[in-house]
């Protein structure tokens, strides 16, 4: 399995963290949890931390899902 990529994060002056994955909005982090993913970011690697913090939630299914019957409208 290849290593995660296209994450990134703004830190912003009132503490929230967002995280994004190839310019879309993946997750927003407020308070102990952001103070957290910052400690972690800093001693790990970047990319894998954010996945992991998104909850891994590009598993290559996403094409199969949306062309499901019960998934079109």
């Amino acid at each position: 399995m290849p290593s995660p990529h296209g994450f990134h994060y703004e830190a912003h002056p009132d503490g929230t963290i967002r995280i994004t994955h190839h310019g879309h909005p993946a997750t927003t982090l407020r308070g102990p949890r952001a103070d957290d993913f910052r400690t972690e970011v800093e001693t790990g690697d970047p990319q894998l931390v954010m996945a992991r913090w998104t909850g891994n939630y590009k598993r290559g299914n996403e094409r199969t899902a949306r062309n499901h019957p019960r998934n079109r409208r």
